[in-house]
This record gives structure tokens, C-alpha cells and sequence, in this order.
């Protein structure tokens, strides 16, 4: 029994000895990642094993992926930039500092490091004019004494600003009054001109140099000219309105005027004045005579000389029908006539009180008018013809600051007759008080005040409109409709009529009008004629408002 287990135990020995050399036979390199290498186990085992090369991270065998160095920190050191590689890393100085190693690139571990850069080494970094100052990793500029910096502040770095230095220039030199500048003309700053007096003219006080400054800005000269005339001469009736000792401007004092010579006194190089040969004459310019004419234009008697003499003319207009309304302005003007004319834009149907007043003098004068009215304007109707016992007729018109004393009348007249109408006459027959044989009437009288744009009137509504009654139209008969604007102020009337309509019926003296053509339906002047039939008996009526045409 014990013979056979130790057999057993030989043969399960030998299993599991040929197992592991078998798995020792296996060839562990072949497994290995491309970025991988081949070691020896560190057990003495003698066996192999993958690990993954310098600069990569993994397994060995299925993944071997690159280590970013940069992660680590600041690898590279003080003012530098790492850079990642597939497998490795480098290094760059930041801007303003330069390696050691007076590579482009470097690696830590060989003692390389960035120090600062002195950009003021290099000749000219800041420009003309510019002071250099080197920082740690920068620098900066200012501008020297007769420079100034442009385009931005100071101190400033020219690589990132758009800043430069200047030379400073004070342009063009000053001029001084009857001196000249006797050194060359430099702007720069520093520059001093020197000036002297010109021929005729000496040196009385002041300095006599200009010196460019830091400004940009010429300080100086105070150099004061004294001419040899003297004073300014004097011109009767006349005062000095410019002197510069040499020259002298003269103008005629209040009251007068130019009237003829020469204004200007010159001081020779002889040192004795050219007098002005100004003569000034005395102002008597008045206002007489001031009338209006055509109730728009000023009219005049001035007496002025020809001296052109500036007015002015302030006109104020009310209305006593319209009390909120006025009308104030004020125009100048200026004429040399001895008899101006000066026209105006007045409003109608106003009193005006024109006042005119003469600049040089204080000539005034005032004078009233009172604008007429114009004729009114005729409302925008179409003429037609109706069959109808109460017609209704429409209108359109316009608005107008004149409505307050403005009118419409409606009137009604049988046809009988050729008739004519006076547009002009002031009689308005009431339906109640007809006498004639003619029996026209007004039936509406409307005030336009508050009236609308848009008007529509029917004929015999038996209403009161004003004073008059709409009476309703005879049946069977026909009628003629006159419209009449009135504008009344005062004694001042005017007027326009328009044949509104013809209302037919059908009556026997229509029957009888058979040789009346159309278009016997007229206007002349203010009178309106209209053709009809004329019945015998109207011979005998007297001559009126609607006055019968034998």
C-alpha cells in the first residue's frame, strides 16, 4: 500500500513538472506593445515580462497610451512653457527671458533655466526720442526731454501699444505787430527767435524772443511798437474804429453818415499821418407821409439823401369778430429811395396797426388799415336735376378763419320766365312775405361757424333755419335753387352764388316750354340769368330782386 501512494505522488510530480516547462517554453516578448520593451523578472525566476517605455503609461502588453509630463507641474521651472510630445516633453522661455543654455528648447534635468532678457540691450527698442526701462520678463518707454509721447499714455511698450515719442514743434512762429524775426525759423523745442522793430517803429517795452517750450507752445515775444505819427489824427464828426498805430479806421458818429472820402489814416515811414479825407454828414431822415396802399403796401416820405437807412416795421392785426385772434410781426428792411415802398402779407378782414421806425434816427410813424374781404370761395357742388317734392342737396367746402362771419343762403324761385338774379343785392324775401309776381324767396339762412366739411340740405323739411322758413315746394311746378355765400363786417359785403339745382315737376307752363334749350342756365358777373318761359301778367311787376327779361 505505501509502495503505490509514493507511486502516485511520482506520477502526479512529473504532471505538473512538465506542465511548467511547457509554460516556460511560451514566449512572453511576442505579446508585447509596440512602445513596450522586453525585462527580465526581478524575482529570479528567469522568466520575462513587458513594461512600457520611458514617457508611457499602460500594461505593457494590450495598451501602452503617452504620459503628459505637463501634468506634473511646473516640470520645466520658473518663467517657462512645457510642451507635450508623444512619447517625451520640452521646454520654452515665456516672452522677456532667455535659456541658459542659448537653445531654443531644453530639458530641466540637464540644469538649463530661463533668466531675464534685457530688451534694453537692444539699440533703438524704444524708438526716436525714447528712454528704455528693463522689468523682470519686460520693459517700457518714455520719451526724452523735447519729445512727447503720442497716441497713448507714458510709459508705454511700443511691441503692445501704438505709442511713439515726438519731437516736440510749436509750429508756426508768432508774428508780431510792425516787427520782424531776425534768426532763422526753427520750431523744435527750445527754439528762441529773436525780433526787431520795423523801419519807422521803435522799440518802446517788452521782450523781444519767442522760445518754444515743453507745451509745444511759442512763450513770448511781449514786444510792444511804437510808431513815430503819434496819436491818431482826428475827422470832424467821426470816431476811431480800429488803431494800430501805424493805420487808424475812422466811422461817423451817431447821427451822421458816410457821405464821401476815404476812412483809413496811414502813418508814413516820414512819421506824419495821410489823414482820412472822410467826409460825414449829418443825419435828417424822418418819416412823413406813411400811407397804405391796395390794403398791402407802405408808402413813404424818407428825405434821406440816399443814405441807405435800415427800418423797422413791427404790424399788429386783430379781429373784433374773433377776439382770441392775432396777428403780430415784425419785418426789416432797408432802402436808400427818398420814397420806400415796402409791401406786406396781410390777412383779410383785420385792423391793422402798422408802426415803422428808422434805425439811425429813431424817425417813427404809424398808420391803421382795415383789410377788405375777399370774395368767398364757392362751395364744391354738382348741378343736378330731381323730380322730388323735398330734394335733399349735398355740398363740400372749405374751412377757413372767415367762417365766424360767413353765410349761406337757399334760394327757391319758380320757373317762369327768363329771370335775372343779383348776386350782389342785399334783399333775402321771406316765403311769408312774397308781393311779386316772381314769388322768389330764401328758404335757409345757415351760419358757417361750426359748420361741417361735408353738408347735406333738403328743400321744404318745413323748418326754421335763421329767420326763415323752409317752406315746401309747390306741387306740380318746377323751381330753380341758388346757393349764396355772404361774408359781412362792418359795411363790408361780399358775396359768390352757384345754381345749386333745378326741382321739375310737372306743371303746365313746363309743358309749354318746348323752344327753351338747355344750357339757358348762366352766369354774368354777379347777375344770374335763367331762361324760361315768361309768363304775360309778370309785365307789369316792378323791377326787384328777381327782376323779369323782356
Amino acid at each position: 500500500m505505501t509502495v503505490k501512494v509514493a507511486l502516485c505522488f511520482l506520477m502526479i510530480h512529473c504532471v505538473f513538472k512538465d506542465i511548467r516547462v511547457k509554460a516556460n517554453k511560451v514566449d512572453v516578448c511576442a505579446s508585447c506593445h509596440k512602445t513596450a520593451t522586453c525585462d527580465d523578472k526581478t524575482d529570479g525566476s528567469g522568466g520575462k515580462v513587458c513594461n512600457c517605455m520611458y514617457g508611457f503609461v499602460g500594461n505593457g502588453r494590450t495598451h501602452c497610451q503617452d504620459k503628459d509630463e505637463c501634468q506634473l507641474g511646473r516640470i520645466c521651472g520658473d518663467h517657462t512653457r512645457c510642451h507635450n510630445t508623444y512619447g517625451s516633453y520640452y521646454c520654452t522661455c515665456l516672452a522677456g527671458y532667455s535659456p541658459s543654455n542659448h537653445m531654443n528648447t531644453f530639458i530641466p534635468n540637464d540644469g538649463t533655466y530661463c533668466h531675464d532678457l534685457d530688451e534694453c540691450s537692444v539699440q533703438g527698442v524704444c524708438g526716436e526720442g525714447g528712454l528704455c526701462q528693463n522689468t523682470d520678463g519686460d520693459f517700457t518707454c518714455s520719451c526724452q526731454i523735447g519729445y512727447t509721447v503720442q497716441d497713448g499714455p507714458e510709459p508705454f511698450n511700443p511691441n503692445r501699444d501704438a505709442a511713439y515719442c515726438k519731437v516736440i514743434d510749436c509750429g508756426s512762429p508768432p508774428s508780431v505787430l510792425h516787427a520782424d524775426r531776425l534768426s532763422p525759423t526753427i520750431t523744435h523745442y527750445s527754439s528762441e527767435l529773436q525780433y526787431g522793430c520795423r523801419e519807422g517803429f521803435q522799440w518802446k517795452r517788452g521782450q523781444n524772443s519767442s522760445v518754444c517750450g515743453l507745451d509745444g507752445k511759442w512763450h513770448g515775444p511781449s514786444l510792444v511798437c511804437e510808431a513815430h505819427c503819434g496819436p491818431a489824427p482826428e475827422v470832424p464828426h467821426a470816431e476811431v474804429a480800429w488803431d494800430n498805430n501805424t493805420a487808424v479806421i475812422h466811422r461817423c458818429v451817431t447821427g451822421h453818415y458816410r457821405h464821401t472820402g476815404s476812412d483809413i489814416s496811414i502813418c508814413d515811414i516820414t512819421g506824419k499821418w495821410q489823414v482820412a479825407t472822410l467826409h460825414c454828414k449829418e443825419l435828417k431822415l424822418i418819416i412823413n407821409d406813411l400811407v397804405v396802399i391796395n390794403e398791402r403796401c407802405l408808402h413813404w416820405n424818407a428825405e434821406n439823401e440816399g443814405y441807405r437807412e435800415i427800418y423797422t416795421v413791427t404790424f399788429v392785426g386783430l379781429r373784433d369778430f374773433d377776439r382770441p385772434f392775432s396777428d403780430r410781426r415784425k419785418k426789416m428792411f432797408n432802402s436808400t429811395a427818398p420814397l420806400p415802398v415796402l409791401c406786406l402779407n396781410l390777412l383779410p378782414a383785420t385792423n391793422y396797426t402798422i408802426t415803422i421806425t428808422a434805425e439811425s434816427t429813431r424817425a417813427t410813424s404809424t398808420v391803421t388799415a382795415n383789410t377788405s374781404i375777399p370774395v368767398p370761395p364757392t362751395p364744391v357742388i354738382t348741378y343736378s336735376e330731381v323730380e322730388a317734392s323735398s330734394p335733399t342737396l349735398r355740398l363740400r367746402r372749405s374751412t377757413n378763419t372767415l367762417d365766424s362771419i360767413c353765410m349761406y343762403q337757399v334760394f327757391v324761385f319758380p320757373v317762369e320766365g327768363v329771370m335775372l338774379f343779383d348776386c350782389s343785392s342785399s334783399v333775402s324775401p321771406r316765403f311769408f312775405s312774397q308781393q311779386r309776381c316772381d314769388r322768389g324767396y330764401v328758404t335757409a339762412q345757415i351760419q358757417l361757424s361750426g359748420l361741417s366739411a361735408e353738408l347735406n340740405f333738403t328743400v321744404g323739411d318745413q323748418q326754421l333755419y335763421g329767420d326763415f322758413f323752409n317752406a315746401p315746394l309747390e306741387n306740380g311746378k318746377d323751381y330753380y335753387i341758388i346757393l349764396r355765400t355772404v361774408c359781412q363786417w362792418g359795411k363790408s359785403r361780399t358775396q359768390s352764388c352757384v345754381i345749386w339745382a333745378k326741382a321739375r315737376g310737372t306743371s303746365y307752363i313746363m309743358k309749354m316750354s318746348a323752344l327753351v334749350t338747355v344750357g339757358s342756365i348762366s352766369a354774368v358777373g354777379s347777375v344770374i340769368v335763367i331762361g324760361y318761359w315768361y309768363s304775360w301778367y309778370c309785365k307789369k311787376c316792378s323791377p326787384r330782386f328777381f327782376s323779369p327779361v323782356l
